[in-house]
């Protein structure tokens, strides 16, 4: 009896310092800007496994040096409520789980900006019960302890955006040629269009300019895009 106890304190322990340390990892993202990621980290892996080498362009930049249409273009895009919810859409985590049974795959996720930015900054793109529940503390820890403007910069500031381009300025620099705070209203939605999957779409395709013609549409940006290759 005493070792089923000895083994359930430690696990209690164990579990109490896993909690401890994502608290302040969390926690010092109000003011620590992260100049590596997870994601970064898997990307390098998988070129070495390949024989490449992998260049990172990542360059960190204020929120206030975004273009405005770029954060609501990516709002748009990827979470509606963003600034509604406390990390969790519910509804629209129901509508992509009747969308992922009607079609028997998973086509669409429900997650939110929030989810999204601790999948990134600390897990891998593995769907295992163990990484979704680490996910879900993360993310409540990171809508308790950071603003919502600040979970917005980390996010828009780490999301990848090409082979090796991290964050929105490299993502403006090398789909573009200009800086972040320089984007058109065009630009935006397009590179806000690539997102769910940036290795597959490129600025400029048909499918994202139709994509990026409804954000626009979403945000009131007026005109639509062409269909066709620029």
């Amino acid at each position: 009896m005493r070792i089923f106890r000895k083994i359930f304190l430690l696990a209690a322990y164990a579990v109490v310092a896993s909690l401890l340390t994502t608290f302040l990892q969390v926690l010092a993202l109000r003011w620590h800007n992260p100049q590596t990621t997870a994601w970064m980290r898997m990307r390098i892996c998988e070129a070495r496994a390949d024989g490449k080498t992998l260049e990172i362009r990542h360059t960190w930049v204020p929120l206030s040096k975004i273009a405005s249409p770029m954060r609501a273009a990516v709002i748009a895009a990827e979470d509606e409520t963003f600034y509604e919810h406390h990390g969790f859409d519910w509804e629209a985590i129901r509508k992509a789980r009747d969308l992922n049974e009607k079609k028997e795959r998973i086509k669409r996720g429900g997650s939110t900006i929030t989810q999204q930015l601790a999948k990134n900054l600390y897990l891998s793109p593995s769907r295992s019960y163990w990484r979704k529940g680490r996910e879900a503390v993360i993310t409540a820890f990171m809508e308790l302890l950071l603003p919502k403007d600040r979970i917005l910069e980390l996010y828009l500031n780490s999301i990848e955006f090409g082979p090796g381009v991290f964050g929105v300025e490299e993502a403006a620099r090398t789909r573009f040629g200009v800086s972040a705070n320089q984007l058109s209203l065009y630009q935006c939605c397009q590179l806000a269009a690539i997102i769910p999957s940036p290795l597959r779409y490129r600025t400029g395709g048909p499918y994202v300019n139709r994509r990026a013609s409804n954000i626009a549409r979403i945000i009131g940006g007026g005109a639509a895009f062409p269909d066709s290759d620029l």
